[in-house]
């Protein structure tokens, strides 16, 4: 009886195996008739725009714009006199990752697109995370969608929203509120607030700050309302002016011991004239702003995985961790750990 034939033995194939990239992070924003140009423009500016300059930076890809009207292809006419169109309905605006209001017609006159409330709830329903600008609170408001929050608008619609919708906490003092999913900013300017507060939650605060240089404003301003977005040292003008001259020499030195008689030298003015200069330019006194400053440096510092709360109050010029505790609870309204937690980063 012959022996039985062992069966050959294959050679191990090789699978490559290919990771699927990550899913772009869609933006919905809601256009309409009549409207004012500027906050639509925030939000195309902030998240629509191409930024090679972070490819270093971010972890995950930059975001896909829409702008959705009620009609898609049928011209809006502008604040200004001009038009646009978008090819994106309230389909695209319910199915969006994030979405976002940045007015309504006629905050005034009370009716609010029942398309738009459809597509708002959906889109809330879904998981999406929802954010107004300005009167668009009020959309929110007309989905239900702010009921026992804390939210904020335009000061000049803050009582309205109150009286429409009094199951919604408005408070008109803040630049904006983050309830989590639900996010709503007051008029204008609070927009680019708000837009680099989600940037700065998507991609942490280096690629916040980034945006907020390319944008030409400060990423962070006070407005006593909890604000986790990076307060990145403010540039300062290279006029040879004394102000802008000691607000320099200020964030040199932000380490060191720092006061009015000090910076006042620095800008060759008596302390009473340059509290008074200082003020008038930056709206803020000097000591508060350099405060502000030093908060600002210990973000990034924060944020990295070396280094005590104690040291870091240290190198950023607080006299000790308690004093460093006590500002930066005021100003950013959490603690430094706290913060650490949220948005450090792990040693690698």
């Amino acid at each position: 009886m012959s022996a039985p034939v062992a069966a050959p033995v294959s050679a191990p194939v090789a699978v490559t195996v290919q990771s699927r990239p990550a899913p772009v992070h869609t933006v919905a924003v809601y256009a309409f008739d009549g409207m004012a140009p500027f906050e639509l423009g925030v939000v195309v500016e902030v998240f629509g725009l191409a930024r090679p300059e972070l490819a270093e930076l971010l972890t995950a890809p930059w975001y896909e714009v829409k702008v959705c009207a009620e009609r898609p292809d049928a011209p809006l006419n502008a604040v200004g006199g001009f038009q646009l169109t978008t090819r994106h309905g309230l389909d695209d605006l319910a199915a969006a990752d994030t979405v976002m209001v940045v007015g309504v017609p006629d905050p005034f006159g009370g009716r609010v697109s029942p398309g738009l409330v459809a597509a708002l709830r959906t889109a809330h329903e879904r998981g999406a995370r929802i954010v107004s600008i300005c009167s668009g609170a009020f959309a929110l408001a007309a989905a239900g969608l702010l009921d026992g929050l804390t939210a904020t608008t335009h000061w000049r619609y803050a009582g309205l929203l109150q009286q429409r919708h009094p199951a919604v906490r408005v408070n008109p003092d803040v630049l904006y509120v983050d309830n989590g999913p639900v996010l709503t900013s007051a008029g204008s300017a609070a927009g680019i607030d708000l837009c680099l507060h989600l940037v700065r939650l998507d991609h942490g605060a280096r690629v916040a700050n980034a945006v907020a240089r390319r944008f030409v404003v400060p990423p962070h301003r006070d407005g006593g309302q909890a604000q986790f977005i990076e307060a990145a040292v403010r540039p300062v003008e290279e006029e040879d002016d004394g102000i802008g001259r000691s607000m320099r020499w200020a964030l040199d030195h932000l380490a060191e011991p720092i006061t009015v008689p000090l910076l006042a030298g620095v800008a060759r003015m008596s302390d009473r004239s340059y509290l008074r200069h200082f003020t008038a330019r930056n709206g803020t006194s000097p000591m508060r702003w350099v405060v502000s400053q030093r908060i600002a440096a210990s973000l990034p510092l924060l944020e990295a995985p070396d280094g005590t709360v104690e040291e870091i109050a240290a190198a950023v010029g607080f006299e000790s961790a308690a004093t460093f505790r006590h500002h930066f609870g005021r100003g950013m309204r959490t603690s430094p750990t706290a913060y650490r937690r949220a948005f450090g980063r792990t040693a690698a």
